[in-house]
């Protein structure tokens, strides 16, 4: 009888003990699915479609790329491809494959895939356009005449003209390579992810074990839409959000994390006009705007910017800032410049950029420059910037694929300063030395000249100063103390491959 009393006292303990290890052990499995907040979620996952957003940040995860950018960095690194050449005449790109990889299915990736794949983007449904083909590949076709696989691991891109920024454009998560299934209605990839579940409010991705990189640190990756600050709120104090990926700086400070991104607002010279024909009068102007006024105006959503590129583009040309110079600079310059003392510039901004508008007035007032400025719609905005109507314009452009050219050249040469719906060089300077050093960048493919070269085209603008770099805007991320290694990344299309979670770090 006693014996049976223990036993049935052992029984009971250790169904206690079990009863009670299971929420942990529950809770432990649970924190291997990282939930993520984000604007906005697809309600399909085709990566050919979007050139931001969140559709290439979750096609990411899923679909790898023939290259990848590096961690921090718009410099690029082998992916599916573990080597690439160019040949002399720039028109013929060859890439080898990585051997090894499949795809989510357990088909073995081909070069004949890697070309179909690229190939979707000249065919896509028109209701669907390949808008990031377009944008980095000077329209659709573009600079593109063939893509083609001579044998099973190489592909080879043909060009109808040298085109050098195509190697980081390669990067980005629509290019990402895919494998049509069930009549083309599903799509796989070769990415550390797959795709489990496609939902109204969320998409589920699940870990590959046999991914080529090594298996990601997460079972599950869950993307859910998140839109306001109350609804991450909640969703924190209700623990069912680990990662909020705000569109602007967040409510709640704690925890919150940031890194310049690749969107610069600037301050453009309407140079075909007086008296910002004039350099020195342009030096002026930007020698009276401090950066450090600048924060005021920008309210957390951007930090003052001291050079033509973001600190991720590669290529950037850290020198003396366009900013700032003290009272008495801005009124030498202004003298030697001969300021028209009877003239008050319109200041052309959009309406969400009053702020910053405000703050580039002010510090123009403060040494006897008078200025009107001038808030429109978005659209109303962009129509009287392209027609020239204005003398001093605040504007905002993103490093689109992070390649210096696709900044540089459509803001600052000849092409694109003709007046109309096409205009993006908002200065409408036009400068021959500079277009040629641009061209030449766009068309080598060694990249330690092309890092020389858009040095030097920014050592040009600096001394011309058609326009003034002002700010970047921020990437913002409001991460629980128990994520590890989230690094966000300046495109805004972070790796979640990485990321673990350690449940011994909840507060």
């Amino acid at each position: 009888m006693r014996a049976l009393r223990a036993g049935r006292f052992l029984a009971l303990v250790l169904l206690v003990a079990t009863s009670t290890a299971l929420p942990s052990l529950a809770a432990a499995q649970a924190r291997r699915e990282l939930r993520v907040g984000i604007p906005g979620v697809p309600a399909a996952l085709d990566p050919v479609t979007a050139l931001d957003g969140a559709t290439p940040l979750i096609a990411r995860q899923a679909f790898d790329t023939l290259v990848a950018w590096r961690e921090g960095s718009t410099d690029v690194e082998p992916s599916l491809a573990t080597r690439w050449s160019v040949s002399k005449d720039g028109l013929t790109w060859t890439f080898v494959l990585r051997q090894g990889v499949s795809f989510h299915d357990g088909a073995p990736l081909t070069a004949l895939d890697v070309a179909a794949s690229l190939e979707r983007h000249l065919r896509a449904d028109p209701r669907a356009p390949a808008v990031a083909w377009a944008a980095l590949l000077r329209g659709r076709p573009g600079v593109v005449r063939e893509v083609r696989a001579p044998d099973a691991r190489t592909v080879q891109i043909a060009l109808v003209q040298p085109y050098a920024p195509l190697l980081g454009a390669l990067a980005h998560p629509a290019f990402g390579v895919v494998r049509a299934l069930d009549g083309g209605g599903r799509l796989i990839g070769t990415g550390p992810f797959r795709i489990a579940e496609i939902a109204a409010d969320r998409i589920t991705l699940e870990a590959v074990p046999g991914h080529w990189a090594g298996a990601p640190r997460l079972e599950r990756l869950v993307f859910v839409d998140v839109s306001t600050d109350e609804q991450a709120d909640a969703r924190f104090d209700a623990r069912t959000l680990d990662v909020w990926l705000s569109p602007g700086p967040p409510r709640r400070a704690e925890w919150a994390i940031s890194v310049p991104g690749l969107r610069v607002g600037y301050l453009a010279f309407q140079s075909e006009k007086e008296p910002f024909a004039r350099k020195v009068l342009r030096h002026a102007v930007a020698a009276a705007l401090e950066p450090a006024a600048l924060t005021s105006g920008l309210e957390g959503a951007a930090v003052p910017l001291a050079s033509f590129l973001p600190p991720g583009v590669w290529g950037r040309r850290d020198g003396p800032p366009a900013l700032g110079g003290g009272l008495e600079r801005v009124r030498a310059l202004l003298r030697e410049g001969r300021w028209p003392r009877d003239f008050t510039p319109t200041l052309l901004a959009p309406l969400e950029l009053a702020g910053v508008a405000d703050v580039v007035q002010a510090a123009l007032a403060a040494v006897d420059v008078p200025v009107l400025v001038r808030l429109e719609p978005a659209d109303a905005a962009r129509a009287a910037l392209q027609a020239g109507d204005h003398d001093l314009a605040i504007a905002e452009a993103t490093v689109t694929g992070g390649d210096p050219h696709l900044f540089l050249f459509p803001l600052s040469t000849t092409e694109g300063a003709t007046k109309g719906p096409r205009a993006l060089n908002f200065s409408f300077y036009r400068n021959p030395r500079l277009d040629d050093v641009l061209i030449r960048a766009s068309q080598l493919a060694f990249r330690a000249e092309r890092t020389r070269l858009y040095q030097r085209a920014q050592a040009l603008l600096a001394d011309e100063l058609p326009w003034a770099p002002l700010y970047v805007r921020l990437l913002w991320a409001v991460v629980r103390p128990e994520v590890r290694n989230l690094k966000l990344h300046p495109t805004g299309f972070h790796r979640f491959a990485g990321v673990g979670l350690d449940p011994g770090a909840q507060p």
